[in-house]
Parts: structure tokens; sequence; C-alpha cells
């Protein structure tokens, strides 16, 4: 019987590409985010392993030949910054109550809300037993770093199943997707809709047919340097309105649409051929992700087109299933986005606090679900449309 055995790297840089890869791998759906090429550019550009409040732990799981069999994307945070699943109030009470709440260990791709598997298990071997190994050892691990919890965000709800059962307690939020329902076109999405909401459609996208306003969508090599340029001006905009802080930086979007840009999709918008704002798509097996967007120049309506119709369009042409249109906004359910279930893990050293984010969270669920289906009454589908 092969035994297993784990180890701490810093930084992706002591881990094989190839074999992270393989490891990150999903047949049925693959998720960008978990690549090799991704995490390594937040490393590099140094968007992360600094005074962000990310330092990289990844925890790697070998057998017995020491063969990489499994990875885990980990990081020691000293703050909570940038995770999307927010515990500000449990790190209050937590201190408040004479403890350390930082650091602690967290499971996540930083600074991106998507969901995916978060224990990255080669396939070719016993799934069950790694992730039942990969669970006891960053228990272990929480205990030796001194940290106080482990949080493990936006995982698949397979993958909350298996720690729900393994002690673990799970967290439910929700954010909004878009179906693609073998629509042929935009028009006949359009006309699975309730007439008021299509004609509101209609009439917001109006405004960029036959404008000064014109739209492209870059793929692979047609994303040159001043795209990225111009982007990030976009994207700096926006990250100073709604939080004051960027958390990538500039270096970190050109790593990646160097390295990963048959999975990139820009859709930017031209005034006077001059760029004025973009909108940042990740590609997957089976789904769009939308990530970031930003205007120099403010047009009613453009942050629709650009981030969630021109993003449809796209998954309609190219017989895509899924938009993730990004954390929130109840706004993007008059546009056909349905609430989505959302799950984390958590799991607290000390076992009084443990029980009392339990009870919390027992009563949390129970509001989110009646959130999900009060916000389902109000999707712009006709009857037995959606």
């Amino acid at each position: 019987m092969k035994k297993f055995s784990s180890k701490i790297e810093r930084s992706l840089i002591g881990i094989d590409e190839n074999k992270w890869n393989i490891c990150a791998s999903n047949k049925k759906d693959y998720n960008p985010f978990n690549s090799y090429q991704f995490l390594k550019a937040l490393e590099v550009s140094n968007s992360i392993n600094n005074d962000s409040g990310w330092n990289s732990a990844h925890l790697i799981i070998k057998d017995d030949d020491q063969e990489i069999i499994g990875c885990v994307p980990s990081y020691v945070k000293t703050n909570s910054s940038g995770e999307y699943v927010f515990d500000y109030e449990w790190a209050n009470a937590y201190q408040r109550a004479g403890g350390q709440y930082y650091p602690k260990l967290q499971v996540s791709i930083p600074f991106t809300p998507v969901t995916g598997k978060r224990f990255l298990i080669n396939e070719a071997y016993n799934y069950d037993k790694i992730f039942k190994f990969i669970s006891s050892e960053l228990m272990k691990l929480c205990s030796n770093i001194g940290a106080s919890s482990i949080h493990i965000t936006f995982l698949n709800n397979l993958e909350a199943e298996k720690l729900r059962k393994l002690g673990w307690l799970i967290r439910k939020d929700q954010q909004f997707h878009w179906k693609n329902n073998n629509y042929k076109s935009f028009s006949s999405f359009l006309e699975t809709l309730s007439s008021r909401k299509r004609k509101n459609i209609k009439k917001e996208r109006l405004n960029f047919i036959n404008s000064e306003i014109k739209i492209e969508h870059l793929r692979g090599d047609e994303i040159k340097d001043h795209h990225w340029d111009s982007f990030y001006n976009f994207y700096l905009d926006t990250t100073i309105k709604k939080w004051g802080q960027a958390y990538l930086n500039k270096d970190f979007f050109i790593t990646v649409g160097k390295n990963m840009k048959n999975n990139i999709l820009l859709i930017m918008a031209k005034k006077n051929n001059n760029y004025i704002a973009g909108a940042l798509n990740f590609i997957g097996e089976n789904s769009i992700y939308g990530r970031n967007w930003g205007c120099t120049v403010d047009y009613k309506f453009l942050h629709f087109e650009l981030c969630y119709y021109q993003a449809i369009d796209y998954a309609i042409q190219n017989k895509i299933k899924v938009v993730e249109a990004g954390a929130q906004g109840t706004h993007k359910i008059s546009r056909g986005y349905s609430p989505i279930i959302t799950y984390s893990a958590h799991w607290m050293l000390e076992k009084n606090f443990h029980s009392a984010v339990e009870k919390f969270l027992d009563y949390e669920s129970i509001e989110i679900e009646k959130s999900k289906k009060i916000l389902e009454n109000y999707l712009p589908y006709k009857k037995g449309a959606k």
C-alpha cells in the first residue's frame, strides 16, 4: 500500500509546471485559474508575496515514489483582503475574545471569486484517499504555523460535501451566472424573456449600434502590449473608485497576456481611435469568466454592454455553456443572469470558536437559500423558458 507525504513550497518556482498542471487539469471542465501559468503570474509580477498579505505556502502531495500526485494553492494570510468571502466579523470577534485571528491559512485563487477545484489531484490516483490526506495535512499545517483557522473559498459543491463529512464547516453565498440554453443567436435568447425585459435590453444595446463607439473582441496574438497598457488604466480607474486599492499590477496582466493568450478574451471599446473601456474575460472549457473591467469615459450602459451582453453574444457564437460575470450584483438578474449558490469551507483550530461559527453558518445558510428563491422570482424569463 502506497503512502503519501506532504511538503510546503513557498513559490511555484520550486514546483514542476507540467506536474502541477496534470493535477489541475479537469477533462470535463478546465478552469484556467488553477493553472500553473495563472498562479505563477501572480507571483512573478509581485502581486502577492509582498505587503498584500498573501504569502505562498502551496501544499504538495507526493507518493512513496516521490511523484507529485496532488497540489493545493494555499497561502498564509495576514489580512482578509482580496478573498470575496468576508470574515471580518469573525476576525473581530476572535480578537475581542483575546485570540489572534491572523495569520490564517487560505486555500483559494488570490483575488479571483471563481468556483473550481481547490484540491488538485492527479486523476490517475485514488481521489478519495488523497482528498482525506490533504484535509488532515491542512489541519496539521494550521497548527504548526500558529494559524487560527483554514478557509477554502469558491470550491465546488462536490468538494464542499466531502469536506462537510470530514468535519469542516460549509458556508454558502451566491453569484449570478448566465446559462446558454443552446441559443442560436442573441435574438433567440431575447425571445425567451418577457416583453418588457426584452425591450429594455434592446434599448440599452441600441446605444452602441451604429454609434461612434466601436467594440473589438481580441484573442491570442491579436492582444498587443498597447492593449494591456490601456486596459490597466481602465482597471486602475475602477479599483480606485470602488475599493481604493489595486490588487493586481501591470506586470500581472502583461504576463498572463503572454502565457495564457489562448485563454483570454479582451473586449475593448474605442472612440475616435482611442480606447475608452475594456473587459477582461478568461475562457475555460465550458465557461467564460468575466474578471476585470474599467473605463476612462463614462457612457450609460457601456458596462452592461461590455461585461454582460458581449460575453453572452460570444458564448452563443462559440457554444459556451456558462458566463460567470464575477461576484455580487443583483442588477444582473434583469439581464438573464440567475442566482447560483457558491461554497466555502472553514475549520477553526479553537473548538469553541469553531462551534460558534457553526451556529452562525446554520442560520446564514437558511437566509442565503431564502434569498436565492426570492431572487429567482425576478428572473426575466417567460414561464418555462429559463
